[in-house]
């Protein structure tokens, strides 16, 4: 199949994709996370590991500010559904495919979404976290369910308040990347070759068991759903992207 905001191959028991919106620096917009889910729809029963990439320079640059801002300029009502982002995300989380976020260059905002939907992150030393969306008057409400399961509240909690990014020395020091060398390439392809002898019912069953112990992110759905919802349709939080798009003023900035 043909995709437009994603490119996608297939490598034995692997599944390779890499996102790919480079005139919109990587960013997230409706049809990205469609094609993410048709993806996954087409995954069959012999693969066993979705490995995860971006462009070199950025993983995932969080929401796609300039499509938001020309759907309001046009009058048109937008794609973007924070419900499908959400179980695109817990769809990487629980079904039976050992998912891999192999991260170069920048993840923020909903790419550490990303990031922290998957299983096993490994980086290079490019790579950098970052939650910026307090900045804008947002905060990121269906990526915290996800990263607080993997890195704790407390540094959740730092990461958001703060809206700057950290290196992926911290991050890994932080439990948010699991292995990282300055070329991640062949640390990849390492992780490759020992997650291929595993079984798939040994995944599915495993993913299954550890889905029925913490129920945290079917049980924060709604709430981060509602929340994403309530932040974007505010009308000060729109106004600040608007004006940041149209003259790239930061809205702390005179």
């Amino acid at each position: 199949m043909s995709y437009r905001t994603v490119q996608v191959r297939f490598q034995g028991p692997v599944c390779f994709i890499q996102l790919h919106r480079p005139e919109a620096g990587n960013t997230i917009n409706g049809l990205f996370v469609k094609e993410c889910h048709e993806v996954l729809d087409t995954c069959g029963p012999d693969t066993k590991i979705i490995v995860w990439e971006g462009l070199p320079e950025v993983f995932c640059g969080g929401a796609d500010f300039q499509e938001i801002h020309a759907e309001a300029v046009s009058g048109r009502s937008g794609d973007n559904n924070p419900e499908l982002l959400y179980d695109l995300w817990l769809r990487m989380a629980e079904e039976p495919v050992i998912n891999v976020a192999h991260v170069r260059g920048k993840a923020n905002a909903g790419g550490i979404g990303f990031v922290a939907a998957c299983d096993i992150v490994i980086a290079d030393a490019t790579a950098q976290f970052g939650l910026s969306e307090l900045l804008f008057g947002l905060f990121p409400a269906c990526v915290l369910p996800f990263l607080i399961r993997r890195i704790g509240f407390q540094k959740a909690h730092y990461l958001t308040l703060m809206t700057h990014p950290i290196t992926a020395d911290q991050a890994q020091a932080w439990g948010l990347v699991d292995a990282c060398e300055s070329e991640s390439g062949p640390l990849l392809r390492k992780h490759l070759l020992r997650l291929q002898c595993i079984s798939k019912q040994g995944i599915l069953r495993y993913k299954r068991y550890v889905s029925d112990i913490d129920r945290s992110l079917h049980t924060a759905r709604a709430g981060a759903i509602a929340a994403n919802k309530e932040v974007f349709a505010d009308s000060q939080n729109r106004e600040a992207i608007f004006r940041y798009i149209e003259t790239g003023t930061f809205p702390w900035e005179e």
